[in-house]
């Protein structure tokens, strides 16, 4: 558990980062308007992605104790000849990657696992992982690839389950992650909250794209709606950071105070005193 507690914070200070470094210009449109463009293509793969590429990568960062029952069933999975036991192998796979939180990797496996099966759960799983490895990633080239699935993953998933708000929740950050359709995106996230006003996921993808178009004191009251329904440490540091973008010093400071609260782990800790230090001076 405290290895993954450690590497979802640090997965959480990687989202702020790509929130300051990749602004979408057309956001703020987007949540100020009610129209929604025609235009469902996702930003076209700019290099090929692989398995294989993001496993390497994925395996640098958790070391070899963690990759090497891993790498014994890729090396199980190239020697397999039955599509029942390479299916058995991928399934294994998906989850190993998901136990050391490494959404990229996964993600390959659940849409390989989608295409076969074409169920609504696998899909979404391959959905979820190509949102979460776009937004944890530092290779940016990777992004579009990781984009275009998700798009395919959760568009299949709604043709499965139209009624499904955690499809349409999924499609919408997609659309935003890609560029290429952010209105959209926000369209179909607004259509979420207004069906569901207490759905979490909608309500934080709104407040980080209210943030990443500078849109701060929208951003404040989304998260402040997400504290009211699930008061974690997530939407707490969120809150705080668009706090202080509006100079509201003594409400951030609080904000993070309660981050230290619901996630008392020392590194953790150490970093929001320093945010809370540089708010004092």
């Amino acid at each position: 558990m405290r290895t993954k507690q450690i590497a979802f914070i640090a997965a959480i200070v990687l989202v702020m980062g790509y929130l300051y470094v990749q602004p979408l210009k057309a956001l703020t449109k987007a949540e100020s308007s009610h129209d929604t463009p025609q235009n469902e293509a996702a930003a076209a793969p700019a290099v090929k992605v692989t398995v294989e590429s993001v496993s390497t990568t994925a395996k640098a960062a958790i070391g070899g104790g963690l990759s090497a029952k891993i790498t014994d069933l890729e090396a199980k999975l190239q020697k397999a000849t039955t599509d029942a036991e390479k299916t058995d192998i991928q399934k294994q796979l998906a989850k190993s990657w998901d136990d050391v939180n490494q959404p990229a990797p996964a993600a390959f496996y659940y849409m390989a696992l989608a295409r076969k099966e074409n169920t609504f759960n696998q899909w979404m799983n391959a959905g979820n992982r190509f949102n979460d490895a776009s937004k944890m990633s530092a290779d940016t080239a990777a992004a579009p690839t990781f984009v275009s699935n998700a798009v395919e993953a959760f568009q299949n998933a709604t043709k499965l389950n139209p009624a499904s708000l955690d499809a349409k929740t999924g499609l919408g950050v997609a659309y935003v992650n890609g560029g290429a359709g952010p209105m959209q995106g926000i369209a179909l996230l607004r259509e979420v909250v207004e069906k569901d006003p207490n759905n979490v996921a909608a309500n934080m993808n709104l407040g980080l794209f209210s943030m990443k178009s500078g849109q701060y004191d929208k951003a404040v009251q989304r998260f402040k709606t997400l504290i009211a329904i699930k008061p974690d440490f997530e939407a707490y540091f969120y809150l705080a950071e668009s706090y202080k973008q509006i100079g509201k010093k003594q409400e951030a400071i609080a904000a993070y105070q309660k981050c230290k609260e619901l996630m008392p782990d020392p590194t953790f800790t150490q970093r929001i005193d320093q945010y809370i230090k540089e708010l004092q001076n």
